[in-house]
């Protein structure tokens, strides 16, 4: 089932979400309709607060890139209470970041290259591992959603000045995007 995506203003997006118990009820079925609803919004990443979840469930598709970066052929994956613990500061890229919650709203955004994270797959297996480049950007991305923090609060006073317009009309519905979404009310 295509779930709506919450939009920016909405309160589940700003909450600290919950660790997932290994008895969740709901959880294949919230991670099959998440990659639906990713896939329906030709999106990357989609966080479970994003469809008004607040736990920690994240998918990531990067398939669909495996044109222009062919190491991501085939790489689909569900993180189950993923946590970023260790950042290696020696190298930080900055690239344009967009989100579903946010349509239309593109900006820079400064991350560590290289990142260490702890997650459960599907069936609840432990992994640690140190990722990088554009699925560890993905990562922290969508990881941050998971800790009510969105791209925009980590772009700079005057980029945030710049967009406030937009921000605020999202807040009263004027956006558009080809997706089903949920905006506050």
């Amino acid at each position: 089932m295509i779930l709506p995506i919450y939009i920016y203003g909405q309160p589940v997006l700003r909450k600290v979400a919950q660790d997932v118990p290994a008895d969740y009820e709901g959880l294949d079925e919230l991670v099959k309709n998440m990659y639906e609803t990713l896939a329906e919004s030709e999106g990357i990443g989609l966080a479970a607060p994003q469809v008004g979840r607040s736990v920690r469930v994240v998918v990531i598709d990067l398939d669909v890139l495996s044109d222009d970066l062919p190491e991501y052929k085939g790489f689909r994956k569900a993180f189950i209470n993923p946590h970023i613990v260790d950042y290696d500061e020696t190298n930080s890229d900055v690239s344009e970041e967009g989100c579903l919650s946010l349509p239309g709203i593109h900006e820079k955004v400064t991350r560590p290259t290289r990142i260490r994270v702890q997650w459960m797959d599907e069936q609840f297996v432990e992994h640690d591992e140190w990722v990088e480049g554009y699925l560890a950007r993905v990562m922290q991305h969508e990881f941050d959603h998971l800790d009510g923090k969105m791209f925009i609060d980590r772009i700079s006073p005057l980029r945030k000045q710049l967009i406030k317009g937009k921000l605020a009309g999202m807040l009263k519905g004027r956006y558009r995007c080809g997706y089903r979404t949920k905006p506050v009310k």
